[in-house]
């Protein structure tokens, strides 16, 4: 249960690096660490996954709600990294074909 959530930002530029587990005992942190970008015009967001070694629903959802809020504000999220599984993920629930997403190209489960 421990996820680290290292974000850096520039000129509308924001840069994020995810480790961890994404669970309903972690996903709040991600969201609190999301939220000050949320409303920033024309953001262009790319966070990397490679490290996430877990992720349910709960995380999902906060990516959803993050994508939207950037999308609103006429900015981009790219989310990279993605194993197999965490592809997955995304691609099951049809979020896939939606967001922008970068699978990691290693194998896993």
């Amino acid at each position: 249960m421990n996820i680290q959530v290292d974000l850096q930002e520039s000129d509308k530029v924001l840069k994020g690096h995810i480790r961890g587990e994404i669970d309903a005992h972690t996903a709040p942190v991600l969201r609190e660490k999301l939220e000050p970008y949320q409303n920033v015009e024309s953001l262009d967001a790319e966070l990397d996954l490679s490290d996430v070694d877990y992720m349910d629903s709960t995380g999902l959802g906060v990516f959803v709600a993050f994508y939207k809020s950037v999308n609103s504000q006429g900015g981009h999220l790219k989310l990279s990294g993605l194993s197999a599984r965490l592809k997955r993920l995304f691609d099951i629930t049809g979020l896939g074909d939606i967001m922008d997403i970068e699978s990691a190209g290693k194998g896993g489960n």
